[in-house]
């Protein structure tokens, strides 16, 4: 072959080979329902951020938009303690509204030297995936944000992350490892408290799945598998066939009680409160209105992630008859990789593991039939096969609801983190796994508080009132609220 022949061929394949050698570029991730949905606005509302009534700490307060979510930032004009504490809030619907929430223990926060900042999140619907990113973001942007308002700060010593609900989830999952490798935005946070939290997503959606099967299964409308289409026709037949009204709980009928039976093992096993929980109607009926899903968590994933195949219904009768209903009973199984790791960051619905290397401290009340306390149980499962129980402590309070918590559980909860992270003091929590100790009728009473102020809700300080709820067996056994120097403040101190 001639020399220019062979030179020439030789150019020809450089383009094949250096195509060879590259790189794959970044594969694009699928679509999902949620995708769409591109309608939300910050609501107007959220620049009329006013300062707390009756407040004797002056604060600095900011609003704004980042990266199309709604924020707010406070803290002391003077004695800022160094440390900031982002709120995570919970589940805010479906509308096109983002609006930011002010964390419930807002007064102890400022009055306590911290300060807080909170995202709307630049989405609504179960989006743990933006409620991570967003907040993140926002912590992030703390100092930038200080700065452009005319007070330059140094960077937070520490930064803790507060959430209720979904946003326990957020908080739960802005931790893991998994989150600070994936995650577009990285904090390290120096601790967590999760209240009410969604602490297994998973479990979460089995106990939904679970719970459906099981209903329609008494009522005589068994479902082979979930999903099911024909929910809103037959939902009024199992109510009718499972309670002696379409519009109460409290009443079962046989069946029904079998129910009941079989949920309490589903939320937590027997506790007390679950009783005032399960007849709680409000909170059932969002219960019962999440049935009938797709398994998609309303469009956040693209197939169906619900699996109820470890499930086992549990309820007072023979073991054979027992036996025989796990048996028969229908199964949701998952679609695999539902909910896998994505390329472009955080998975759609974030994961919690157990797996985080900061001191963690949740609340949760016995009653909550929404996201119920069987939840924490599963969190401490996971964390001890993570080996990370150690840094996990979890209490109890007795409440029928859902996030029902006084001001001064939130408080005492937060105060006594940052004690352990900052001064290596541990707190004291209560033993959620070993049955004997659960069902006890003193249960909850450690941390339980119902001692109300001006900034409890309305319906807390309905439910809180002598004779409203059980009372403790035993006399709570409460820590002081912690103050700006780190001492305790005695119990009868005002709290706030």
């Amino acid at each position: 072959m001639p020399k220019l022949l062979k030179m020439s061929v030789l150019f020809a394949a450089i383009p094949l080979l250096l195509a060879a050698c590259a790189q794959p570029g970044p594969l694009a991730e699928d679509m999902r329902p949620h995708d769409a949905r591109n309608d939300f606005l910050p609501a107007p509302a959220n620049s009329n951020f006013l300062a707390l009534p009756d407040s004797t700490t002056p604060t600095d307060r900011w609003t704004g938009v980042l990266g199309g979510a709604a924020y707010r930032i406070e803290l002391p004009i003077s004695q800022w303690n160094g440390k900031l504490v982002m709120y995570a809030h919970g589940y805010a619907g479906t509308g096109p509204n983002l609006v930011v929430q002010d964390p419930p223990i807002r007064r102890y926060l400022i009055d306590n030297g911290y300060a807080w900042a909170a995202s709307s999140y630049s989405k609504n619907y179960y989006d743990v995936r933006a409620g991570v990113e967003d907040t993140n973001a926002l912590a992030l942007a703390f100092n930038s944000i200080a700065a452009r308002n005319g007070r330059p700060l140094p960077a937070p010593g520490k930064i803790y992350i507060f959430g209720r609900s979904m946003g326990g989830h957020i908080a739960a999952a802005a931790i893991e490892f998994e989150t600070l490798a994936t995650a577009n935005h990285k904090v390290r946070y120096d601790g967590a408290v999760p209240t009410c939290g969604v602490l297994d997503d998973e479990g979460l959606w089995a106990y939904f799945g679970g719970y459906q099967l099981a209903a329609q299964q008494l009522a005589g409308l068994p479902a082979a598998s979930l999903p099911v289409s024909n929910w809103p026709q037959i939902v009024g037949h199992v109510r009718t066939m499972l309670f002696n009204s379409t519009t109460s709980f409290a009443a079962p009928t046989p069946q029904g009680r079998v129910l009941k039976d079989i949920v309490m093992n589903l939320t937590g096993g027997a506790r007390p409160m679950f009783d005032q929980g399960f007849a709680n109607d409000s909170l059932q009926n969002v219960v019962w209105g999440s049935f009938g899903d797709d398994g998609t968590i309303r469009g956040m994933l693209t197939a169906n992630v619900v699996d109820t195949r470890g499930a086992r219904y549990r309820f007072d009768a023979p073991e054979g008859v027992v036996a025989a209903f796990n048996a028969s009973i229908g199964k949701s199984v998952p679609v695999p990789d539902a909910n896998r790791l994505r390329r472009d960051g955080l998975r759609w619905v974030p994961k919690v593991h157990g797996d985080f290397s900061v001191p963690v401290l949740t609340i949760h009340t016995l009653g909550d039939m929404y996201v119920p306390f069987g939840l924490e149980q599963n969190y401490l499962a996971h964390a001890t096969a993570k080996g990370r129980a150690g840094l996990l402590v979890q209490r109890a309070i007795r409440a029928p609801g859902h996030c029902d918590f006084t001001v001064a559980e939130q408080a005492q909860a937060f105060a006594d983190l940052a004690l352990w992270v900052e001064r290596g003091v541990k707190p004291s929590g209560d033993d959620i796994a070993t049955a004997a100790i659960v069902s006890g009728p003193a249960y909850g009473c450690n941390f339980t508080n119902n001692t109300v102020v001006a900034d409890d809700a309305a319906a807390v300080k309905a439910m809180r009132v002598p004779g409203k709820l059980p009372a403790c067996a035993a006399p709570p056994n409460l820590p002081g609220l912690v103050a700006k120097d780190g001492m305790p403040l005695p119990l009868d101190a005002k709290v706030h």
